[in-house]
Formats: C-alpha cells, structure tokens, sequence
C-alpha cells in the first residue's frame, strides 16, 4: 500500500516500531544508511515483536536511487520545518513518505531541492517533535483513512 523510508535512522526501538506498523498496514520499510544499530540488534528484533517473517523492508543505496524508483508527485517528505500539513494532501495508494534521522532531520538538500514535497505534523504545546514511531503512525493511518 505505502512506503515509509527512513533515511539514516539512530535508534533501533523506533525502527523495529515502524516494521511493525508496516505489516500491521500492508507497507513496505526502505532504510536509508548508515544505519545507528546492526540489523541483527535485539532492541530492533523485539520492538518488531514476531512479525520479521512478514516484514519487507529494504536496505537502500541511497536515499537519491530510492527517490529515483517514485515519482516525484507521490513522494512526500516529514520535517517539522515545513510549512503545509500533513492533513493537506489527498494521498495514493504506493505513495512513498521519507522519515528523517532522529536527531538531527532531513538533510538540508531535501528541504531545499524538495520543498514543494515538504509536510509537517502539526505540533501544539511545549514539544519540539514526534517520536518517529509515532510520525510514521500518524501520517499512514491518515493516508488509510483516505483511501478508504
């Protein structure tokens, strides 16, 4: 259904949290390295619970031969730095959604070669962002809500 990437993503809990997500929607994970954490890390492995088997997740080149694979209308990029919200799209079934590292986003060549592609999640309150687990939850549950 969807394609959530995470382009060099730190912390091995959130990334084992979005495998699991993805079986859970029918998405497939594309992981952008250099990656924080081995593959074979056991925070990883539990926070996807026994769900691995069904999981499709890929370890991309780069983040530049993934874009290359979808079309440029239908990939969609998260920064707390955007100005239009994630609720102003009408989504597609085989959209790709880009998740930045934890600690520091996206990278500055994102933001400025794709800023039409920019969206964000809408923060209210005291917090500077969402957990990356949570991200990546909010913005497919929001693309299923619409196709469906």
């Amino acid at each position: 259904m969807f394609h959530i990437a995470l382009y060099q993503p730190e912390i091995p809990q959130n990334t084992g949290n979005i495998v699991r997500l993805s079986v859970g929607v029918g998405a497939e994970v594309h992981l952008i390295p250099p990656l924080g954490y081995s593959l074979e890390d056991r925070y990883l492995k539990r926070a996807g619970l026994d769900y691995w088997q069904h999981a499709r997740v890929t370890v991309e080149d780069s983040l530049v031969g993934l874009l290359e694979r979808f079309p440029a209308d239908r990939t969609f990029f998260f920064s707390k730095f955007a100005t239009r919200s994630y609720w102003d799209v009408s989504y597609s079934d085989g959209d790709l959604f880009v998740f930045g590292r934890e600690s520091t986003g996206l990278p500055a060549e994102i933001h400025q070669h794709h800023a039409d592609q920019l969206l964000k999640i809408p923060l209210e309150g005291p917090i500077r962002s969402h957990n990356l687990g949570n991200a990546a939850a909010i913005v497919v549950y929001e693309a299923m809500r619409q196709l469906r």
